[in-house]
C-alpha cells in the first residue's frame, strides 16, 4: 500500500526542542511507522511546511499540493503524521481538510498514538471535535505565552525580534552557565551603530530642509552610503520606502514602541493591523536616542506641510493606488521589466506640443538614481504596446502555430501506436505477475507473521507493480492517438484563439488579463544603441497551454506545469527542456525604436 506522509513545524512551537519537533525527525519516524505496517513511503508525496504557523491553511505549499494531489484520484492510500495538530490548529479548518482527505479514500494515521482517525460515527465526529478544539486551545496558549514574554522584553528594553538600521543587536550572557556547563545568552539589547546613525541623522537634515524621499534615497546612493539589508531577490541600496520608514520609527529620538500591529486575525491567519494605543508599549530609551529632539521636530513638521498642502491640491482626496489592488490602467505596468538591472518599469508622461506623451521608464532608475541603475532611457508607451500585442499575435495566437503543433503532436504519437502494441501485451503480463506474486507473500505474511525477509520482498514487488501500473497507462494513452480527429480538434481550436486576439486588444484591463495567461514570467526591455539612435529590444516567454483552457480533454489527459488541462496529445508537441508535461513555449523577441 502506498503511503504519503505530511509534516509541519509551528512557529508558535516555543520552548520545544528544535531537534525533536523537526519536520527531518517526523519524516523519519513516519518511515520507521510505515515500515512497521508493511506500507511503501512514495518519496515524491512527501510533504512537508517547515516554520508555518497550524492556523495557516491556504498558505501553506507542501499542504496545498497534497490536497491537490487527492483529485481526481489520490496517488496513495495512507497519510501519515505524528499527530492530528500537524495538519492544522483551527478546529472548522482542520475538521474539513480531514473529511476531505478521507472521503478521498485515504487512510490518516498518526504515528505518536498508533491509531486511524476515521468519520465512520458520530461518536468519531464527536471525538475529532474535541482533539480539533484542544489543539486551537493550545495554540492560543501559546500566543499568549509569546505576548507576555515579548512584553517583558519590550518593558525591559530589550530587543524583539530583528535588526534595525542605526544599531548593532548584542547579546548579553546569561549570569550563570546552563546544565551542560556552557554560558548562554540571556537577552539582546541594541547599541548605536556610528556609521549608520550618521546617515540616520542626514536623513532627518535633508527632510527637515525640504527634500523628499525619492531625492534623499538618489543622493545616498549616489553617495555609496550605508543602507538597510535588502530584503530576498529586492536590490541593495536606499529606496523612497526606506528612507520614508526611517523618519517614522521613533526609537532614533529615544523611544521604544512595541506592540504596534496585529499580525493575526481572529482565525490565526497572517493579516497586518494596527493595535489601539492603550494597548502599546511605549518605554523611553534615551541611550538609544540618535536624532534630537528639535531635529526629529523640524522634520516632521516639514513633512506634515507637504502633505497639508498636498490635500489642499487634491480636495482632500489621497489620490493613489487604491487599497483593493484594482489592476492598473497601462497594459505593460506590473509586467515588464528593465534588462538592466531588472526593476518594474513604471509609466511616466511629457509634454508634447499640446497634448502629453506616456513612456515607460525604469522605477529603480527614478527611485533609487543611477547609482543602482543605469538605465535612463524611456520607451514610448504607445510603441512598445504595439509591437508586444503585434508579436503575441504572429508568434503565439495565429492559428497555423497551434495547428501545426497539434498535427505535430498527433504524428508523433501515432508513430508510437505500432510499437506499443506489443509492450503493452508484455507489460500486462509482467503486472499479473507481479500482482499475484505480491498477492502469495501478503498471504505468507499473514500466517507466519511479518518476517523481515517477507516484508522486503513484497515492497519490491509492490515498488514493481506501482511502475508498471504508470507505464500501462502511458502505453494506453500513446494507443489512443489513433482515435483523435486532428480536424476536429484544429477547427475546436480556432474559435478561442480568435476570441483571444479580438479581446486583447478591445480593451487594456482585458488585455492585461490575457496577457497574463500567455506570458510566462515578465517582459524584458532591454536599450541599446545603434546608428539609428536608441533601440530597445523585448524578451518574453509565451504559452500556448492556457489557450486550450475550456476545451474537452480526454480520460487520463496529463496536466501542464501551469495547472491547465490541454486536449489529450497536443503538450508533448513542442516541449520546453524535454519536458512532456509542460505547454508549448515560444520565445518572443523583437525591437522597437525610441523616437
Amino acid at each position: 500500500m502506498i503511503a504519503a506522509i505530511y509534516a509541519r513545524k509551528s512557529t508558535e512551537q516555543n520552548g520545544v526542542n528544535d531537534e525533536e519537533k523537526s519536520v527531518t525527525r517526523q519524516i523519519e519516524h513516519a518511515k520507521a511507522y510505515a515500515t512497521k505496517k508493511g506500507w511503501v513511503v512514495a518519496e515524491e508525496h512527501i510533504y512537508t511546511d517547515d516554520g508555518i504557523s497550524g492556523a495557516e491553511f491556504k498558505k501553506r505549499p507542501a499542504f496545498m499540493r497534497m490536497l491537490t494531489a487527492l483529485t481526481p484520484t489520490p496517488p496513495f492510500r495512507v497519510l501519515i503524521m505524528s499527530e492530528e495538530s500537524r495538519l492544522g490548529r483551527e478546529a472548522i479548518e482542520t475538521a474539513f481538510v480531514l473529511k476531505q482527505i478521507i472521503t478521498a479514500g485515504v487512510q490518516v494515521w498518526f504515528y505518536l498514538e498508533d491509531r486511524q482517525r476515521t468519520l465512520e460515527s458520530p461518536t468519531d465526529k464527536l471525538l475529532l471535535s474535541v482533539t480539533a478544539f484542544a489543539d486551537e486551545l493550545e495554540r492560543e496558549k501559546a500566543r499568549q505565552r509569546t505576548y507576555d514574554a515579548m512584553a517583558r522584553k519590550a518593558k525591559a528594553g530589550h530587543v524583539t525580534g530583528g535588526s534595525v538600521f542605526g544599531y548593532d543587536n548584542i547579546e548579553v550572557p546569561a549570569d550563570t552557565p546552563g546544565p551542560d556547563g556552557r554560558v548562554k545568552r540571556s537577552h539582546v539589547v541594541r547599541q548605536i551603530n556610528d556609521a549608520e546613525a550618521a546617515v540616520v541623522r542626514r536623513i532627518f537634515a535633508d527632510c527637515a530642509a525640504g527634500k523628499g524621499f525619492k531625492r534623499i534615497a538618489c543622493q545616498l546612493n549616489e553617495e555609496r552610503l550605508p543602507h538597510p539589508r535588502p530584503r530576498a531577490s529586492r536590490l541593495p541600496g536606499w529606496a523612497p520606502s526606506a528612507v520614508r520608514e526611517i523618519l517614522h520609527r521613533e526609537l532614533y529620538r529615544g523611544v521604544i514602541v512595541w506592540n504596534k500591529t496585529k499580525k493575526r486575525n481572529p482565525w490565526g491567519v497572517r493579516q497586518q493591523r494596527p493595535r489601539p494605543v492603550p494597548e502599546q508599549v511605549r518605554v523611553p530609551a534615551p541611550h538609544l536616542q540618535i536624532v534630537s529632539d528639535a531635529l526629529w521636530q523640524a522634520a516632521h513638521e516639514r513633512l506634515d506641510l507637504a502633505r497639508q498642502t498636498y490635500l489642499r491640491g487634491n480636495g482632500g482626496k489621497l489620490w493613489g493606488r487604491p487599497a483593493s489592488g484594482i489592476a492598473g490602467k497601462y497594459l505593460l505596468t506590473g509586467m515588464a521589466v528593465c534588462g538592466c538591472c531588472g526593476g518594474s518599469l513604471e509609466v511616466r508622461s511629457h509634454d508634447h506640443g499640446r497634448q502629453r506623451v506616456f513612456y515607460y521608464a525604469c522605477s529603480t532608475y527614478r527611485r533609487r538614481g543611477k547609482a543602482i541603475c543605469a538605465n535612463a532611457k524611456e520607451v514610448p508607451m504607445v510603441r512598445a504596446d504595439e509591437a508586444v500585442l503585434a508579436t503575441i499575435e504572429q508568434e503565439v495566437l495565429r492559428p497555423e502555430v497551434v495547428e501545426r503543433a497539434v498535427a505535430r503532436a498527433l504524428e508523433l504519437l501515432k508513430s508510437q501506436t505500432g510499437t506499443s502494441a506489443g509492450q503493452r501485451e508484455q507489460v500486462l503480463a509482467d503486472l499479473a505477475q507481479a500482482e499475484k506474486e505480491l498477492t502469495n507473500l501478503t498471504a505468507a505474511i499473514a500466517a507466519t507473521g511479518p518476517l523481515p525477509a517477507l516484508l522486503e520482498q513484497a515492497k519490491e514487488r509492490e515498488h514493481r507493480r506501482v511502475s508498471l501500473t504508470e507505464r500501462l497507462a502511458a502505453l494506453e494513452a500513446a494507443a489512443q492517438a489513433g482515435t483523435i480527429d486532428s480536424g476536429a480538434l484544429q477547427a475546436e481550436l480556432r474559435e478561442p484563439l480568435k476570441e483571444w486576439r479580438t479581446l486583447l486588444r478591445r480593451h487594456v484591463a482585458q488585455g492585461r488579463q490575457i496577457l497574463r495567461k500567455l506570458l510566462t514570467g515578465r517582459v524584458t526591455f532591454t536599450p541599446r544603441t545603434d546608428d539609428h539612435g536608441t533601440v530597445f529590444e523585448f524578451s518574453a516567454q509565451g504559452t500556448l497551454g492556457r489557450v486550450l483552457e475550456g476545451l474537452s480533454p480526454k480520460p487520463g489527459c496529463p496536466k501542464s506545469a501551469q495547472g491547465v488541462t490541454s486536449p489529450w496529445g497536443f503538450e508533448p508537441a513542442l516541449p520546453p527542456g524535454g519536458n512532456p508535461h509542460c505547454a508549448p513555449t515560444d520565445q518572443l523577441q523583437t525591437t522597437t525604436k525610441n523616437q
